[in-house]
């Protein structure tokens, strides 16, 4: 179990979990910026077979707003990444944990919005079954 997302393995197929997840972030105020399908980049870039796998960079504006109003350069770890991938048979979803993620920048102010944050994706997370 990794400490710096949320992370389960699901009975669902790949495509239906990316759907269950892009509409349950919608819910919660999150919009999709950045689509990256590993598996395509990776046989254009490197000619390689690899497994389905999406990086998804939600984000929620008001949220992003509010960051880059106390951190200027708090654009370096947006937007919170998303991921969807096959492996074994199952569906995997993680989900960023951004209070971990954003523990190297010593502002109180960014840690409140982190907070928030996490709990919106945590609805997210917990929403997909």
């Amino acid at each position: 179990m990794i400490h710096y997302g949320f992370t389960k393995e699901l009975d669902i197929p790949y495509e239906a979990v990316i759907e269950a997840v892009t509409e349950a972030l919608k819910k919660e105020g999150f919009g999709i910026l950045t689509e990256i399908n590993i598996k395509d980049k990776l046989k254009e870039k490197l000619g390689v077979e690899f497994r389905k796998y999406v990086i998804l960079g939600a984000c929620s504006p008001a949220n992003a707003y509010k960051s880059l109003q106390v951190e200027d350069n708090i654009g370096l770890m947006l937007p919170c990444n998303v991921i969807v991938y096959e492996k074994g048979g199952k569906t995997v979803l993680s989900v960023i944990r951004p209070t971990i993620a954003m523990q190297m920048i010593e502002n109180a102010e960014l840690r409140k919005i982190a907070e928030n944050v996490e709990s919106q994706l945590k609805q997210v997370f917990d929403t997909v079954n």
